[in-house]
């Protein structure tokens, strides 16, 4: 399964830590790239020091028109998944999103253009309340992929977390280093 991230907008200042946030689940979560408009540059520095520390390629790239990431992604097989609190109910759309191979996930900061809706093949709601983009997307990643993005080893990792049940464990490649 292919999965990129698009994040529309950004309140300025007062969302560089959510949109940094999103990055981070997005890259965590199994998501290859994430595609970012008004963006501060240095939330993209700040992933690839994640990326250099801990492993991986995850790819920040800053966009101008995110309508038409959305055209082409479509136009290339991707479902475009819009995360909203009005969409369809998660629980009742998540076997529908395992049959998916490319999934381009929507998640807006303000207000987001009615024309994604439109654009959109789905419109999912993680839950009926008020909350923050950033766990719609971790419990959205996590759906479709069933945890196995947590079993995922990410290449060329300086660090590595050990889950354990008490304490921490952080395993150092001394090769990278």
């Amino acid at each position: 399964m292919i999965i990129q991230v698009v994040r529309i907008g950004q309140r300025v200042v007062r969302d560089d830590r959510v949109t940094t946030h999103v990055a981070l689940v997005s890259r965590a979560f199994g998501a290859e790239k994430i595609f970012m408009t008004e963006v501060n540059p240095e939330i993209k520095d700040t992933l690839e020091k994640i990326n250099n520390t801990w492993g991986g390629d995850f790819i920040v790239e800053f966009i101008d028109n995110w309508k038409s990431i959305v055209k082409n992604k479509k136009e290339d097989g991707f479902k475009i998944i819009h995360l909203s609190m009005y969409g369809e109910k998660i629980n009742d759309i998540q076997v529908q999103l395992h049959k998916e191979e490319k999934i381009l996930v929507v998640v807006g900061a303000e207000k987001v253009p009615r024309e994604i809706y439109d654009l959109a093949d789905y419109n999912i709601a993680v839950g009926s309340q008020p909350h923050s983009e950033i766990s719609a997307l971790a419990i959205l990643l996590d759906r479709i992929q069933n945890g196995k993005q947590f079993e995922k080893i990410f290449p060329d990792a300086k660090r590595r977390i050990i889950p354990t049940k008490n304490g921490k464990n952080v395993e150092v490649n001394e090769t990278r280093a």
